[in-house]
């Protein structure tokens, strides 16, 4: 075994870092598109019924099938990697949405209330009360995007776009479990190591109950 990491490290150290590169540019564009959109839902909540249904529909389309969809579209079919940070953003999208949307919803409207009473505009209320009351809540969804992202990200490979991926289907296809291993347990290991530190931000932001 030592034979094999010392054979494959490089290669190992390589594709960890192409995961991490699809993972962390998925969920850049998935944050940007749906915090402003879970905040706009929040003013326009007759919207939230079909935008919510149409996130919930792209989270259920299985992972081989969506990179099968975007394979013959024009732009996104020339480079792997952008057809998995497309699908890998449409993954993400949901829990950050959904967790923005009812993070903001949730803040008891007396709050409210006082900050309008002290004068606040709708931005410094958006800023200076409804994110900082709702921050833990849109982490928790960012907390179960990345994570459903880095574990979407090894079928990526499927497509050619790299990843971790790589190392399990190359070992599924020459039965070699050491292969697989290789590729599973970084890939194991990164989603827990995000999930543990979005876990203690999320605590940490966590504004505590009046007792």
């Amino acid at each position: 075994m030592t034979g094999f990491l010392s054979q494959y490290s490089g290669e190992i150290a390589t594709l960890t870092f192409e995961h991490l590169w699809l993972t962390g540019a998925a969920m850049l564009f998935a944050t940007a598109i749906s915090v402003p959109l879970g905040i706009w839902l929040t003013r326009e909540p007759r919207w939230s019924g079909p935008i919510l249904t149409v996130a919930n529909i792209l989270q259920t389309i299985p992972s081989l099938a969506m990179f099968g969809f975007l394979l013959p579209l024009p732009w996104l079919g020339e480079r792997a990697a952008r057809i998995a940070i497309v699908a890998l953003t449409g993954y993400a999208l949901l829990p950050i949405l959904r967790n923005t949307y009812a993070g903001i919803r949730g803040i008891d409207p007396a709050v409210l209330e006082v900050a309008r009473a002290l004068g606040m505009t709708g931005t410094q209320r958006l800023f200076k009360v409804e994110l900082p009351l709702a921050a833990s809540f849109i982490l928790a969804g960012l907390r179960t995007a990345t994570v459903t992202c880095v574990g979407i990200a090894t079928i990526a490979a499927a497509v050619g776009a790299g990843g971790l991926g790589e190392l399990i289907f190359r070992g599924v296809a020459s039965v070699d479990n050491r292969l697989i291993l290789a590729g599973a347990i970084p890939a194991a290991l990164l989603a827990l190591i995000a999930d543990a530190i979005l876990g203690l931000l999320e605590r940490w932001l966590r504004v505590p109950r009046a007792k």
